[in-house]
Formats: structure tokens, C-alpha cells, sequence
């Protein structure tokens, strides 16, 4: 390991190698990225002294330093959210940040500096509206002499400015649509400034600019949808029935991708069509996928022919698609309510008066989603350690399902065939009763599948020779990230045993462990866990 050069930066080794073995146990600093998007916000004062303010931002930065480019010493390094302040004569300066992190690397980034005694002249600004977030502001300021500049933006409770560097740009998102002064002051060394004024009106963005994330691959048997084109929909379904709304309804259509409109919205039916009911209490949940530029909140009925309609409410994130999935037990668990004979869903949007996009509504179920068996594996026997396969003679394992995971451990079968079945996780480890010398294998397989992953994670860890965990010393691990993988399908992983490159040796591998995003909140099938050559 590198030498930390700052407490701080030990202070935050020490907590991250007191955790427990589920976490990384060991840090590899050479593995840990230098600081990234490293910048810095100059001002100087108004009064001809040349005083300038360092105020640096970056990623993964724990101390910063200056070197100023007019031959004085650099600063001394300090932390993290701190400035630096230095007094210039009049020029223009090729200053530099270095910003340091965790590791001990540092990445260096050059900051032109401009002190002129001088007012700013031929002051240029542009103001534009964003293309896709509403009441998203920029503005854009450039002029000669000038060092930085601010921007007052003019919304009521907003009266300290946003300052930008010289010629980079600013952003800002009002509260309400409308027309609103913006000032700005750009700023030299000298004691007077340059000003500009324009009224300017934050416009909303009035439809999506990209489509709702596509849904997963399901069994038809275990959706009921009623507006997707992943899924067949029921047929007939009327988006806008005569129930005295004030708004209006289109389908907007997307390059290709249609969605439903809904514009000044107090409440909207969806009706299936005559005698048309569906029996939802075989399915978990009720999916739709809603974008909007000012609705704060979205209530979803569900409507029985027999027991009338029980709402629930979510919030809704503006500017940007929200994926809404409600289980059925949220509306059966209000008294007296069955979901035997759906017929109507009703939305009611909050406050009233608001535009909405709608797409992907559908009823699914996750539980048994899985009805086709992973792949067989064909490497010959003689070829493979296995751990757990059908195919194969497995080496005994004493857990499948370490007692510092919170995951829930099934042992099941898909048509048929064995399968580990992990609810709910996070984490999991999976101990070998002896330790496995893998060292004369090439490759890592498993065959995995999930419904709602969105990153699967595989970590191998060697203890060493004494096969024993200790923290440290020969302990050594290894994770690779698997990004995007497919929903829905079996994804066989085939891992060159060499992209682990924190194992030094392999001959001792004692943990499996398995790990995902959204940590805590999918389930994941298991097959075919070995290793091969």
C-alpha cells in the first residue's frame, strides 16, 4: 500500500479497514483513481489590491494546493471545501491546481488568472433555457479584463448571486415559470464593476426528450398489461373516457416511442373495454412510468366492478422519468378491498392543472417469472472444479449464505433443476469447506438470473496459505462488476480467472461472494458455479 500523507485521508483507511468481512477487508490504493473534474472558482476583489481567492472543486479529493505561476511558493495544501487567497500584480497568470486523493495521486489542472486594474470592457452575455429541464436557466458571460463574474437570478428569496469564472457558464432553476430580471456583474481587479440587465422569461420543458426505460423481458403468463410496447396490451382500453375531466388527452409520439399526453390534468379514467374485468391478485405489483415538468404528486386507483376504488399516492421528480411500482398489497391491505375484477384505473394528479406523460402500465409478478432452466455446461468433468451444478461432482460447501448477509436464501428448482435462489440482496458469501487451489483453471462460470438488476458483482477472496481470514496480511480479493446485465434471461458469465487482478495467488480461494445494484431490493437465481480450464 501507498503511504497516506494526510490524517485526514489515514483517519478514513482506518474505517474502512474496520469493516467486517463483507466489505473490501483490503484496500488496494493503487486500484483507487486519482481525482477527477478538478476546477476552481477565481474572484478577486474590487479595490485595486490583486487579491485573489482560490476556491477549488473536484471528485475524490481529500487536499488541494496552489501553485500561483507568478514564481512565488506554491500554498500549502489544505483540505477539501477550503480556499486559498493571494495577492497579484497586474497580469495574466498560468496558475495550477493540484488536488490530491486518498491514494496519494494527484491530478493537476491549469487556471488562467487575469488581474487587470482595469474595469471590465465589451461585456457579452447569452441567457438560454435548457432543452430538457424546465425553468433551468444559463447563463454565459465574457469580457475583456474581467477575472469572474455574478449572477443575481431575480426569484423572490434568492437575493445572493452565483458567481462563474470569466467566459464559463452558470445555471440556475427557478421555483415557477415566468419573466425575471437577471443581473450580471462582471468583476476585475478594479474597484469599478460591468453590469448587464435583460428580462428573461424560464420556460417549461412540455414533453419528455427521451423514452421511459424499457421493461424487462416476462412469461406472458405473468403480466397483464395495459399500455406498453414491450407486452401484448388488452384490447379495447379507452384512455379517456367521459368522466367530466377538465383536461385534455393525446398520444404523444416520441421518435417512434408513443406515450400517453395528459394536459391540465385534476383527475383522468382508464377504462377496459365493455365487460372487460382482470383478477389482479395473482400479480406483485402495478408498474407506470410517468415524466412531468411540475406535478409534485400522482394518485393511482385501482377500480373493482364489485368493492369500488382505494388510491395510493407517489411522489413524481420533475424533468425526468419516474418508475412507479406499486405493490397489490398496498391497495388490497385498505378494508374490504379484492382486486378480483379490475375494470377502471383512475389518476389524479396534485396539485391540479398539470401536464403529464404516461407509459408502461402494466400489472406483473416476479415470483415464478423463472420457468426455463440455465444452460447445461458441456466443458468436460476433468476440466472443472464445481461448487454447485448439476453437470458435475461438487466440492462441499459449508454455506451458501453467510451470516453477515441479510439476503434470504432459497433452495429451489427451475423445470427441474437445482437452483440458489437469493431474495432481498445485498450481499451474499459462500464458503468452501476447505479452501479451493484454483491454480490450474483459466475461468470463473455462473449463470445467473434476475428481473430488476441493474449490476451483478462477483468477488473471489484468497486467504492465503493459512486459510485463515485475518484482514490483512496474505488475505487478498478481487471484484468484478458486471454492468447492465440482461433482465429476464439467463446471462452465462464466462471471467478469465486473470481479470481478477487483486488475487496474487489463487491457490486458496475461500469466499465467493455476490453483490448487485439496487443493493438490497432484487432477487437473483443461481446455477452452475464453478471453475474450468
Amino acid at each position: 500500500m501507498k503511504k497516506i500523507q494526510l490524517i485526514i485521508s489515514f483517519f478514513v483507511l482506518i474505517i474502512f479497514l474496520g469493516c467486517s468481512s463483507d466489505e473490501s477487508s483490503n484496500i488496494d490504493l493503487d486500484a483507487v483513481s486519482a481525482p477527477a473534474n478538478i476546477a476552481a472558482l477565481t474572484t478577486v476583489t474590487q479595490d485595486n489590491s490583486g487579491k485573489v481567492t482560490f476556491i477549488p472543486k473536484g471528485e475524490g479529493v481529500t487536499q488541494y494546493k496552489i501553485n500561483y505561476g507568478d514564481g512565488s511558493p506554491e500554498s500549502a495544501y489544505f483540505g477539501a471545501g477550503g480556499t486559498t487567497t493571494h495577492t497579484y500584480k497586474e497580469g495574466v497568470y498560468q496558475s495550477k491546481i493540484i488536488a490530491m486523493g486518498i491514494s496519494g495521486k494527484t491530478t493537476e489542472v491549469i487556471q488562467p488568472v487575469v488581474v487587470s486594474f482595469k474595469s471590465p470592457e465589451n461585456l457579452k452575455v447569452v441567457i438560454t433555457n435548457d432543452i430538457s429541464v424546465s425553468k433551468k436557466v444559463t447563463v454565459k458571460a465574457t469580457a475583456d479584463f474581467a477575472l469572474f463574474y455574478d449572477v443575481y437570478f431575480g426569484e423572490t428569496g434568492k437575493p445572493e448571486p452565483i458567481s462563474a469564472n470569466n467566459g464559463e457558464s452558470v445555471s440556475y432553476v427557478y421555483k415557477e415559470a415566468g419573466t425575471y430580471t437577471i443581473r450580471v456583474v462582471s468583476k476585475s481587479a478594479a474597484i469599478k464593476t460591468t453590469e448587464y440587465t435583460e428580462q428573461f422569461a424560464a420556460k417549461l420543458v412540455l414533453n419528455p426528450t427521451t423514452s421511459a426505460t424499457t421493461p424487462p423481458n416476462r412469461p406472458a403468463g405473468n403480466v397483464i398489461s395495459i399500455y406498453s410496447a414491450k407486452y401484448t396490451n388488452i384490447a379495447g382500453t379507452n384512455f379517456y373516457p367521459n368522466w367530466g375531466q377538465s383536461g385534455g388527452y393525446s398520444e404523444f409520439d416520441l421518435n417512434g416511442d408513443k406515450m400517453l399526453n395528459y394536459t391540465n390534468l385534476n383527475y383522468q379514467g382508464i377504462a377496459l373495454a365493455d365487460n372487460v374485468t382482470v383478477d389482479v391478485s395473482g400479480m406483485d405489483y402495478v408498474h407506470l412510468d410517468v415524466w412531468t415538468a411540475d406535478l409534485q404528486k400522482l394518485e393511482t386507483s385501482l377500480i373493482s366492478k364489485t368493492n369500488g376504488e382505494r388510491p395510493v399516492t407517489k411522489d413524481l421528480i420533475a424533468n425526468q422519468w419516474t418508475s412507479i411500482d406499486i405493490p397489490i398489497s398496498a391497495f388490497t391491505s385498505q378494508t374490504n378491498f379484492k382486486v378480483a375484477d379490475i375494470f377502471q384505473l383512475k389518476l389524479v394528479g396534485t396539485p391540479a392543472g398539470k401536464n403529464i406523460f404516461v407509459d408502461n402500465i402494466y400489472f406483473y409478478k416476479n415470483g415464478e417469472a423463472l420457468s426455463v432452466a440455465a444452460p447445461t455446461p458441456t466443458k468436460p468433468a476433468t476440466d472443472v472444479i464445481s461448487m454447485f451444478s448439476n453437470a458435475y461432482s461438487n466440492v462441499p460447501i459449508a454455506t451458501w449464505r453467510t451470516d453477515w448477509s441479510a439476503a434470504t436464501l432459497e433452495e429451489t428448482a427451475v423445470a427441474g433443476n437445482a437452483v440458489k435462489k437469493y431474495s432481498d440482496l445485498n450481499f451474499v458469501g459462500i464458503e468452501p469447506t476447505a479452501t479451493i487451489d484454483t491454480g490450474a483453471m483459466t475461468h470463473f462460470h455462473v449463470d445467473v438470473w434476475s428481473a430488476d438488476f441493474t449490476e451483478f458483482r462477483i468477488k473471489l477472496v484468497d486467504f492465503g496459505a493459512n486459510g485463515v481470514y485475518n484482514g490483512g496480511g496474505d488475505d487478498k480479493e478481487h471484484e468484478i462488476k458486471v454492468t447492465a446485465p440482461a433482465k429476464g434471461t439467463w446471462v452465462s458469465l464466462d471471467i478469465p480467472l486473470s481479470d481478477f487482478t487483486g488475487l496474487t495467488t489463487r491457490a486458496h480461494i475461500a469466499q465467493l461472494i455476490y453483490s448487485g445494484n439496487p443493493s438490497g431490493a432484487h432477487t437473483i437465481y443461481i446455477d452452475n458455479v464453478y471453475f474450468h480450464k
